[in-house]
């Protein structure tokens, strides 16, 4: 049965301006510059630039629009596209010059990709055309590690769907040989254990540490890779000596052989840009924002310039020209909205930090971990009079470059812990006392988290066990038994 009745609700929606300041909150500032370039691409009336005797001209400017009728006025009014405040009073560059400021980039050019190289070594092969095209196919399916994670069973089905190539799985295992003896070593694996055997077995296999290295990544890889070195040395009936020389042949493998040959645009190739930089003259904390590849922006003098001539027509106007019209201040609207957005982004990005600055004030004038304070996005929502969301948007992917390193912004933030005494301290500080006492322990016999815990409670920080766990995994500390050296 079908009822109709009125219901009253309160929402809150966001403007457009609004979404694209939350928008441009979360972007650092090496993906700003290209975000900026983009609005400037697809919007005609925002330009890179500056000039200062703009301003001046524009305070001078008489409209010429005083006497024009209410009607005409509903239509579009000039000085709504015309105020000062288009042009921005912030310099997006200003305080911002760092020493590394005159740094000079050197130039690299970048090889093939690493599919590529693949490739070009097939072709070396000189295959059949059928097993060529599907040594292509394979090859695409390498991940950038060099691993070949999908199952041959269902590539069968896909190159007959895509390719229109009927094969089987031996054929395509048949190719996947001959992709394996290509460079690296070790690609085209389909696990770990393969990838490092593919790389051993192209070594000396009359050496005895080669040798035993390769018999126990083929017998015994489980129990290696949980470092149960006492059984190993029982089955294999060797010395411990014997082993360690194994060991460090398998260490002079490479688990992920793709990655020598990532292409270098790839994030893990890119060097990390602060998006803040803070200076320590005498004690006192400066924070300017790095801002030195990001243009200053301003609206079209041509689109204004349009409007001022649309302005002197008087009478009816065309129904091209009122299209015009609406489509010149759509944009001019649009450009306005976007500086805005920037102008925004500038003020929540220093306010926040310079808050962060001064709530961790001692900690920033000389990185002694153990001087961080307990601080939540809350206390810095506060501080600024932001909402938390906010305060989160600006601190993810954000980093800032200090004197004693470059760290991201996450990092200041962290839980507050009791000590038996009850002082507030930093989960940080637990966090590295925790990494100490591991780097200087006996790594024949590693320190379990319950020793963890007990150590950490006699120096006064009563910490469960899990809590332990926890801590050394954010650490990506492994367990006890896998920090086992002999």
């Amino acid at each position: 049965m079908l009822k109709q009745g009125l219901q009253q609700k309160l929402l809150q929606k966001l403007s457009p301006q609004q979404i694209q300041v939350i928008k441009l909150l979360e972007v650092p500032v090496m993906q700003l510059e290209q975000r900026i370039k983009q609005e400037i691409e697809e919007n005609p009336a925002l330009e890179d630039g500056y000039d200062e005797d703009e301003q001046d001209s524009l305070n001078n400017e008489e409209s010429d629009d005083a006497e024009e009728s209410d009607a005409e006025k509903d239509e579009f009014s000039l000085e709504d596209y015309m105020q000062d405040d288009e042009i921005p009073s912030y310099k997006l560059k200003a305080n911002n010059y760092s020493s590394d400021d005159d740094r000079k980039e050197i130039p690299f050019s970048i090889g093939n990709t690493f599919h590529e190289h693949l490739e070009d070594q097939i072709s070396l092969l000189f295959l059949e055309e059928k097993k060529h095209q599907l040594a292509t196919y394979v090859i695409g399916n390498i991940d950038e590690d060099g691993y070949l994670r999908r199952e041959l069973e269902a590539m069968v089905d896909d190159i007959a769907f895509s390719q229109n190539v009927e094969t089987n799985e031996n054929e395509l295992l048949d190719v996947l040989k001959r992709i394996q003896e290509l460079e690296p070593a070790g690609v085209g694996a389909r696990d770990l254990r393969e990838c490092l055997l593919l790389q051993i077995s192209r070594k000396n296999m009359m050496d005895q540490n080669v040798k035993l290295a390769y018999d126990i990544l083929s017998e015994y890889f489980e129990e290696f890779t949980k470092k149960h070195y006492d059984k190993i040395i029982k089955r294999k009936n060797i010395e411990e000596n014997d082993l360690k020389g194994a060991i460090a042949e398998v260490l002079k493998l490479n688990p992920k052989p793709g990655g020598a040959y990532s292409d270098p645009l790839n994030k893990s190739f890119q060097n990390i840009i602060p998006d803040f930089i803070l200076e320590n003259t005498d004690g006192e904390l400066i924070v300017s924002l790095n801002s030195r590849n990001v243009p200053e922006l301003r609206v079209s003098r041509t689109y204004k310039s349009m409007l001022e001539g649309f302005s002197t027509t008087k009478g009816k106007r065309t129904t091209q020209q009122k299209e015009t019209i609406t489509f010149v201040k759509q944009k001019i609207d649009s450009a306005r909205w976007f500086i805005d957005a920037i102008k925004q982004r500038h003020e929540t990005l220093l306010s926040t930090m310079n808050n962060i600055v001064s709530y961790q004030y001692e900690y920033f004038q000389d990185g002694d971990e153990t001087k961080l304070k307990p601080m939540i996005l809350k206390d810095i929502a506060e501080r600024t009079g932001l909402d938390i969301s906010t305060i989160s948007r600006v601190a993810n992917s954000k980093y800032i470059q200090t004197q004693f390193g470059v760290y991201p912004l996450k990092f200041f933030f962290s839980e507050a812990m009791q000590t038996d005494s009850g002082e507030e301290v930093s989960s940080r500080e637990i966090k590295k006392i925790l990494q100490d006492c591991i780097e200087i322990e006996n790594k024949r016999k590693p320190l379990t988290d319950d020793k963890l815990a007990a150590i950490l409670n006699e120096k006064g920080y009563q910490i469960a066990r899990r809590t332990v766990a926890k801590y050394r995994e954010q650490l990506n500390i492994p367990v006890g038994r896998l920090r086992k050296k002999i």
